[in-house]
């Protein structure tokens, strides 16, 4: 019988704040992440994420939650230009 390992999921303040550490207070990942109680490889993942936010590389969580919402928009947006599109055609060859 095999059991599943669940993983503990972080606040993203408590996230922040153990890169904060890190990063402005001159902890080392490993002083940071042992006083903390999570594994200097999550802590290692975290300031990456960190690092790319702050350079823009990466999209924040409200961002790509816009970014699906305007994507599912824009393809309903196109199946209704496609249905007027037939529609307009129907109409255009019945009046003559």
């Amino acid at each position: 019988m095999s059991l599943k390992k669940s993983h503990k999921s972080y606040p993203q303040v408590f996230k922040d704040e153990a890169v904060l550490m890190v990063l402005e207070q001159g902890y080392s990942v490993a002083d940071a992440a042992k006083s903390l109680g999570v594994s200097t490889s999550l802590l290692y993942n975290w300031k990456e994420k960190h690092q790319a936010l702050q350079q823009g590389i990466t999209l924040e969580e409200s961002e790509r939650d816009e970014l699906k919402r305007l994507r599912r928009e824009n393809k309903e947006l196109r199946m209704e230009k496609e249905i007027l599109k037939k529609a307009s055609a129907f109409f255009a060859r019945e009046m003559k």
